[in-house]
């Protein structure tokens, strides 16, 4: 998108949900084939500032999520890109058969930013809550899964989003994380990672709001028990950076997955499927939502309780370490 004067450093001052209402302005002005359109959620969710902008090319449907994704797969289909923008609770539960109908099986060029994702909404109650979008969305197909970690790295998810074609998902929370990144990451591309810590003692692969906890957990365990943490920020789910996987597996041989969302079908079983692929033995531990409508809360309180904030991954990080693996450079016997 060569016309992009947003730089993304103004991202760190902002939230993802801001972030992705002001990036998505500097293409409208370029591309007047960009439309955008919610369901009655314009402001929650941010696109309003695209609204405000370009309003003869935002469309608000109202509280119809179904209408909402067919709409936009049928501008789609006349040469518009719609980026369509509601809650992960209805982006992929109410209006799922659209999603997967309309949108993805005649793979229309749609893209789907879907705020309040996981429990980033825990205060709101099970309704509004959206742990299973992950483990929904990984099977459909034709179907692009991005998770970006904070302002920055969801302005280059939405640019990407532009660049691809065919449907793209943002999943972004409520938008208030913490910083992650201080200038855009370096080779983002769907299909990537980005590795943030070197370590050789054991792997923490996270995504979205989990990634800055990964990072603090990595960090008191190099400065309490001396350990050599790598963190990996998996901010494309499908399709995923397999070769991260199997480096993972090659040069540690001890992985954490940390998500904001039910393990059921979720990130760590993605990286679980694909680390089994590779024959050789490593020890493993999945964090997130239990397979449970979670209670209700604050989402800080919520992740503490489910052990998946900082405290929890340093707990399972250190079981893991405690876990006995024989050394052996072909590991033909463990096949």
């Amino acid at each position: 998108m060569a016309g992009l004067t947003y730089t993304m450093l103004d991202a760190t001052e902002l939230a993802t949900s801001e972030v992705y209402g002001r990036v998505l302005t500097e293409p409208g002005r370029e591309h007047p084939e960009i439309v955008g359109l919610s369901g009655d959620l314009a402001k929650s969710t941010k696109i309003g500032v695209f609204a405000k902008e370009f309003p003869e090319r935002f469309f608000n449907v109202g509280i119809a999520e179904q209408n909402l994704f067919s709409m936009s797969a049928g501008l789609a289909s006349t040469g518009f890109v719609p980026f369509v923008s509601t809650f992960a609770a209805f982006a992929t539960m109410r209006a799922l058969e659209q999603l997967r109908t309309d949108i993805c099986y005649g793979n229309q060029n749609v893209k789907i930013i879907a705020t309040h994702s996981g429990l980033s909404f825990g205060q709101a109650g099970s309704t509004h809550h959206a742990p299973e979008d992950i483990g929904i969305l990984r099977t459909i197909a034709n179907l692009v899964v991005l998770c970006p970690a904070d302002g920055m790295s969801t302005a280059q998810a939405v640019v990407a989003a532009y660049e691809t074609p065919g449907p793209v998902y943002i999943r972004i929370n409520r938008g208030f994380d913490q910083n992650v990144y201080s200038a855009p990451i370096e080779d983002w591309h769907v299909g990537g990672s980005s590795r943030l810590r070197e370590g050789s003692d054991l792997t923490i692969m996270a995504t979205g709001s989990g990634l800055w906890r990964a990072v603090q957990a990595a960090d008191r365990l190099a400065a309490q028990d001396g350990l050599s943490v790598r963190v990996v920020d998996v901010y494309s789910l499908k399709p995923l950076d397999e070769q991260a996987v199997l480096d993972a597996v090659t040069d540690t041989r001890r992985i954490i997955t940390v998500e904001d969302a039910n393990i059921a079908n979720g990130l760590g079983t993605a990286i679980a499927t694909v680390a089994a692929g590779l024959g050789k033995g490593f020890a493993f531990r999945r964090l997130g939502l239990p397979d449970c409508y979670s209670i209700i809360g604050q989402p800080e309180d919520l992740f503490a309780h489910y052990g998946y904030d900082e405290n929890g991954i340093i707990e399972a990080a250190r079981e893991l370490m405690r876990l006995e693996i024989t050394d052996d450079d072909d590991w033909d016997d463990e096949i």
